[in-house]
C-alpha cells in the first residue's frame, strides 16, 4: 500500500473489459496461491461478452478497483443487482422485509461470481491492508449510489476477517465437499468407508456404467459436438431448476476458447451418441462441479458423473478437494463432508441491519448443530 502521502482512489467499471487482463489476473491469482478459475479475467468476460451478465438481465458490472497514481492495488467482482437471482445464498426474505416497512431494497451491490455457488477470493489484493481499503470501499460506494446493501458471497478466511473487521455481518452457510485425505485411488478412497457404503458405492457404479461408454474430456478432446450436447443437457436442467438458464450458448463457447485447459466434461455415450454430461471448472487445488443434464434417465448415472468420476479425477490430478455445487445432503453417502461457507453482509439502514444480525446469529447457531449432526452420517469408517 502506498504511504500516507499518497492517494488512494476508487472507481468502478461499467466492464471488465476496461481493465487489462494481465493487471486484473496479477492480483485474482498471484503465483503462489491456488488457481481460482472464476475469478479470472477470462471467465468474468466470457460472462459478459455472451450477454448472461447484463444490466438488462439484472446484472449491472461495477467492479471496484483502488488506485495510486498509475498502479492498481485491489479490484472486485462487483455488480449491481435488480433482483437476487444466480446468487445461491438467499437473502429474498430480507427483500421482502424491507419492502413491507416501506424500503427498496434493489438495487444492492453483489461481490461475488455470477452462477457460481463456489468458494474463493473475492477481495483480490496482495495484503490485508488492501482488502480492508477495498472493503471500506464498497461501503462508500453502496452510500454513494444509494443502494440499499452491499453483500459478498462464497468468501475465503483472509476476506472474511478484513470485511468482519469493516463492520461487515458474516451469514454461515452449508455445503458438501469432498476433501483427499492423500488417496492413490479411488479403492484407496473407498477402503476408508464401512464395509456397506464401500459395497453400495461399488453397486452403484456398476449399475451406472454397465450401458454406456464414459468419457473424461478436457480442453481441446472437447469438440462443438460435445459442446452442443451439453448445451442440450444444460437448458434442460436450467428450464426444470430456474425457470430460464442463466447462461447464453456463447458464453460455453467464449469459455472453450479463452480457457480450454480449465475445462473437464464428463460425458456418457449410447452407440457414440452423447446421452449426459457433467461440467466441471479445474482450479489450481480443486475441481468445481458446475452442471449436469441428461436426455436418457439412467440410475445411479447423475450420481457416476457429478461425484464419483469427479473424485476419480481428482485422486488422479493430486487435487485436494471437489466442490461440487450447492445444496444436496444425498453428497454425503458418497463421501462429501458437510462444511461451512460464508458470506458478508453490509446494510445501510441500521436498523434493519441490527435485526439482519439478530436473525444471522440464530441462523449460525442453527447450521452450525446441523453440520456438527450430519457429521455422524459420512460414510467413513468410525474409530
Amino acid at each position: 500500500m502506498p504511504d500516507g502521502s499518497e492517494t488512494v482512489t476508487a472507481r468502478t467499471l461499467a466492464s471488465i473489459g476496461e481493465i487489462r487482463a494481465d493487471i486484473w489476473n496479477d492480483l485474482a491469482n498471484p503465483p503462489g496461491a491456488p488457481y481460482n478459475p472464476f475469478v479470472s479475467h477470462e471467465f468474468l468476460l466470457a460472462l459478459e461478452k455472451s450477454k448472461s451478465v447484463a444490466p438488462e438481465v439484472g446484472w449491472a458490472p461495477m467492479h471496484l478497483v483502488l488506485e495510486s497514481g498509475d498502479k492498481t492495488l485491489a479490484i472486485a467482482p462487483l455488480y449491481a443487482k435488480g433482483h437476487s437471482q444466480g446468487e445461491y445464498i438467499f437473502d429474498h426474505h430480507w427483500a421482502d422485509a424491507y419492502a413491507r416497512a416501506g424500503g427498496n431494497y434493489y438495487p444492492k451491490l453483489l461481490c461475488a461470481v455470477p452462477f457460481t455457488p463456489a468458494q474463493g477470493p473475492r477481495l483480490l489484493a496482495k495484503d490485508t491492508t488492501a482488502k480492508r481499503h477495498l472493503a471500506q470501499a464498497l461501503v462508500q460506494v453502496t452510500e454513494a449510489i444509494g443502494a440499499s446493501s452491499a453483500h459478498v458471497n462464497f468468501i475465503m478466511n483472509d476476506d472474511k476477517n478484513a470485511l468482519e473487521q469493516s463492520g461487515y455481518l458474516l451469514r454461515m452457510g452449508e455445503q458438501y465437499h469432498w476433501l483427499n485425505n492423500g488417496y492413490g485411488s479411488f479403492d484407496d478412497f473407498l477402503e476408508a468407508l464401512s464395509s456397506r457404503k464401500r459395497k453400495a458405492i461399488r453397486r452403484e457404479r456398476r449399475e451406472a456404467q454397465k450401458d454406456v461408454t464414459i468419457r473424461r474430456l478436457v480442453g481441446d478432446e472437447i469438440t462443438e459436438r460435445y459442446w452442443d450436447a451439453f448445451w442440450t443437457f444444460y437448458q434442460d436442467t436450467g428450464a426444470r431448476k430456474w425457470g430460464t438458464p442463466y447462461l447464453t450458448r456463447s458464453f460455453f463457447r467464449e469459455i472453450a476458447s479463452s480457457m480450454p485447459e480449465r475445462i473437464l466434461m464428463i460425458v456418457a455415450e449410447q452407440d457414440e451418441i452423447p446421452i449426459a454430461g457433467a461440467l466441471n471448472m479445474i482450479g489450481g487445488d480443486t475441481l468445481y462441479g458446475r452442471y449436469w443434464g441428461c436426455t436418457v434417465d439412467i440410475p445411479f448415472l447423475h450420481f457416476e458423473l457429478c461425484y464419483h468420476q469427479a473424485i476419480d479425477f481428482a485422486i488422479d490430478a493430486e487435487l485436494s478437494r471437489v466442490e461440487a455445487g450447492a445444496q444436496g445432503d444425498h453428497k454425503i453417502a458418497r463421501g462429501y463432508e458437510p462444511v461451512a461457507t460464508w458470506s458478508a453482509h453490509w446494510l445501510r439502514d441500521e436498523r434493519f441491519r441490527d435485526a439482519i444480525a439478530r436473525y444471522l446469529d440464530a441462523e449460525r447457531r442453527n447450521i452450525d448443530d446441523e453440520i456438527t449432526a450430519l457429521k455422524d452420517f459420512t460414510p467413513f469408517k468410525k474409530t
